[in-house]
């Protein structure tokens, strides 16, 4: 079986590895496990089944709903990138050469593959294995990992943390703890740093509002659909009256992300109380009486005459693709633009080019000073910091071993270096294609 199926994100070196044959045999699988519903864990399964996968997949029922706005989404980016790469070599006088990495009819054979199934309910998927999800607080449906087999030395658990949420962050419960297990795969995105407190991230957020009002600028918010835009909204409503926000039009310039929307509220009963609460009444981060969803194209075409007055949430995340590069490119220049950084930023985006203080950028193919103010609100993350992350690995029996996954080197080796010193317990980090038993 295989556990999440994502796509590689980052520069054009990690990008050209999604094409790249899977390093086993996708006739031997007979299911596939997905954690949560973010691109980098879900985005491969439409080649997976291109390439001949028939099995199923299961995932938080939540999740399967979030797959399926996910997944066409990334079809047609994949389509529209395809188009614009064989135009530019047909203008060159070269023969188009490139292809979508999958189709929409691919991710409609995949979303028929996809099995729903609730927390803490075990379930057996495949003779003598047994799947329970437990909730990981990162983004609505997602799941820590617990696979139950018998083996020939007896039963033995494989846990997979997923990528853990922050205690205390708004609408999602704070990670579930898991009892016991006999190999952990944990994630380590922040392995290496711990997150300012949210009290202070939150008046740090509302400051930066009040700074581009003196100035009259633009902010601009790259945001993931699914998770960070709707608790960057969550937030702009609690605060709503304390900012000032009244004084500000709010455009959310993601359809994405309103679909995602939907999907929360028919999920509301997985938010934590205050967020039942939230969703529920007037205080609805979705109801703001100045908040305008941008669907069209040329509605959001049309904010890039706007020079000030905005707050602008547009996708993607990492600013390698979606509608916030458009706005980026319109924005940058501007000495009283503001962009605030709300989430992590890959090794080889746009974003994390900006985060490390870029004086020039190139979005389409034009250079562009980078004059705005930029923001990096590091609280608000959807991943635990090295503490939330050692606490949630504190809570499994006997401290099992060990390998560190999703994370880059500096972030895996300081969590490593925690653990060991922590627990003594034994920790790898491992390499590609590397094999470790359970």
């Amino acid at each position: 079986m295989l556990l999440d199926c994502g796509l590689h994100q980052g520069g054009r070196e990690d990008e050209a590895r999604n094409s790249e044959e899977f390093p086993f045999d996708v006739d031997s699988l007979d299911a596939v496990v997905i954690s949560h519903a973010h691109i980098d864990h879900i985005g491969r399964l439409p080649l997976l089944v291109k390439r001949g996968y028939r099995g199923p997949v299961f995932t938080h029922r939540a999740t399967a709903d979030l797959a399926r706005i996910m997944l066409e989404d990334s079809a047609q980016l994949a389509a529209a990138d395809a188009e614009r790469h064989n135009r530019r070599r047909l203008r060159e006088g070269l023969p188009a050469d490139d292809a979508p990495l999958y189709s929409a009819l691919d991710v409609a054979d995949t979303l028929g593959l996809l099995r729903g199934i609730d927390y803490i309910t075990p379930t057996e998927i495949l003779p003598g294995l047994t799947l329970t999800l437990r909730d990981a607080g990162h983004i609505l449906g997602s799941a820590s990992v617990e696979l139950r087999g018998e083996t020939p030395k007896g039963p033995r658990t494989l846990l997979f943390s997923g990528d853990l949420g922050s205690k205390g962050a708004p609408l999602m419960n704070d990670p579930v703890a898991v009892p016991r297990a006999d190999l952990v795969l944990l994630e380590s995105t922040y392995g290496d740093r711990l997150h300012r407190s949210r009290e202070a991230t939150i008046a740090e957020l509302g400051e930066v509002f009040s700074q581009a009002a003196v100035e009259r600028g633009n902010v601009l918010i790259p945001a993931f659909a699914v998770g960070r835009s709707q608790e960057i909204l969550y937030w702009l409503a609690r605060h709503y009256d304390e900012w000032q926000i009244a004084r500000w039009q709010i455009y959310l310039d993601s359809p994405m992300a309103m679909r995602v929307t939907d999907v929360y509220s028919r999920h509301a009963g997985l938010f934590d109380r205050d967020g039942q609460q939230r969703w529920r009444s007037d205080s609805n981060p979705f109801q703001l009486p100045n908040l305008r969803l941008i669907n069209s194209v040329q509605d959001s075409q049309a904010l890039n005459a706007r020079g000030g007055g905005c707050i602008i949430i547009a996708g993607s995340g990492m600013c390698n693709g979606g509608r916030i590069r458009h706005h980026l490119r319109h924005n940058l220049w501007r000495d009283n633009a503001h962009v605030v950084f709300a989430g992590y930023q890959a090794r080889g985006t746009l974003g994390r080019a900006l985060v490390d203080g870029a004086e020039y950028v190139t979005i389409f193919g034009e250079r562009i000073k980078v004059n705005a103010k930029r923001h990096t609100i590091g609280g608000l993350s959807a991943h635990a910091d090295q503490n939330g992350l050692t606490d949630w690995y504190a809570a499994i029996a006997k401290h099992p071993r060990v390998v560190l996954v999703h994370g880059e080197d500096a972030p895996r080796a300081a969590l490593a270096q925690r653990l060991n010193e922590r627990f003594g317990c034994e920790v790898k980090i491992p390499t590609n294609g590397q094999m470790f038993d359970v």
